[in-house]
């Protein structure tokens, strides 16, 4: 399966006080760098 056809629906980010710890930046570099087309933020 490529890349570009898999999406994480559910992330949660450094704002989401007690299940998250990715920051925005970093998590969209790394999701660029897959070829990701989107990411789900579920905040």
């Amino acid at each position: 399966m490529s890349n570009d056809s898999f999406v994480h629906l559910h992330v949660h980010t450094e704002y989401s006080m007690l299940d998250g710890a990715a920051k925005i930046g970093p998590l969209f570099a790394e999701a660029a760098r897959l070829g990701m087309p989107a990411v789900g933020m579920t905040d």
